[in-house]
């Protein structure tokens, strides 16, 4: 089983299963070859992940926190990397070892990949349940 452990401002968060809600794909251009587990374990290989203080304009669906008392935006951690597919089939992240000493220009040119996609993972700052979602983006 792939666990990933964070602190932010003195709380533990772990990502693990019994955690997750769901993992929404991009709909028009799926990408294949990568899931929660995968997602894991690159936060986990990677020294760089820093997670965010990020408002959002709904509370979490599991734990609802902050909706009886009519907040108007709720917490959530935040932390997005991006990923590179070549045919919509995962290739690297931005945060993958192989990719420090390269470029997606340079992948590109070489035929490597052929598109980009940012991976968001919002969690609850509150119950720390965590939400996976990749979408197509312009690099």
């Amino acid at each position: 089983m792939n666990n990933y452990t964070f602190n932010f401002n003195g709380k533990t968060y772990e990502l693990s299963l019994d955690k997750f809600d769901y993992l929404l794909n991009d709909e028009e251009n799926e990408v294949t070859g990568i899931e929660r587990e995968d997602i894991l374990t690159l936060l986990n290989e990677s020294p760089e992940v820093d997670f965010n203080l990020e408002y959002y304009s709904i509370p979490c669906e599991v734990c609802l926190a902050g909706k009886e008392e009519k907040k108007r935006y709720f917490n959530f951690l935040e932390y997005h990397f991006t990923i590179f597919t070549k045919e919509n089939e995962y290739v690297m992240s931005s945060i993958s070892k192989e990719f420090e000493d390269t470029s997606f220009t340079e992948l590109q040119s070489l035929g490597t990949i052929d598109n980009s996609f940012i991976v968001i993972i919002m969690v609850c700052e509150s119950c720390g349940t965590y939400s996976i979602e990749i979408n197509q983006c312009d690099i």
